[in-house]
């Protein structure tokens, strides 16, 4: 399929084999590639992200910031089936973000509420991310 075509390198970077000897085809006068990167630990915010690219996950942890809620209490104000809800909240749960309670006088009414120490490692582990270098 690619017969006949030859790549032909950009000359973005001019990067240098280990054993020290420029690359020929590259202008001398470009920087030198780094190869001395480091790769940054993005597994917590990328995981957050994804958790809150969901508009329902989003709508429950925004809703929490008013307090503890049940699931029959979401759902009708979201407008969505109270299993739903119930899955959506286990998910910030497993992600730490959200946590539950019974209710001490009935214990079959659980309650979430927002883990606020969590969110707030959350938002600064999206912010180290997206925020530019100081």
């Amino acid at each position: 399929m690619n017969e006949g075509r030859r790549h032909v390198p950009s000359p973005a970077l001019r990067c240098e084999p280990l054993d020290g000897a420029p690359v020929q085809h590259v202008p001398a006068n470009l920087p030198v590639c780094r190869t001395d990167l480091l790769v940054p630990d993005v597994n917590r915010p990328s995981t957050v992200a994804a958790l809150l690219a969901d508009r329902t996950r989003s709508t429950i942890l925004a809703m929490l910031r008013a307090g503890p809620a049940c699931v029959c209490e979401m759902a009708a104000a979201l407008g969505e089936r109270p299993n739903n809800v119930s899955n959506h909240l286990a998910r910030l749960r497993e992600a730490g973000l959200v946590r539950a309670s019974r209710n001490p006088l009935d214990a079959r009414w659980v309650y979430y509420e927002r883990d606020e120490a969590a969110c707030a490692a959350a938002m600064a582990g999206l912010r180290a991310l997206l925020e530019p270098p100081a």
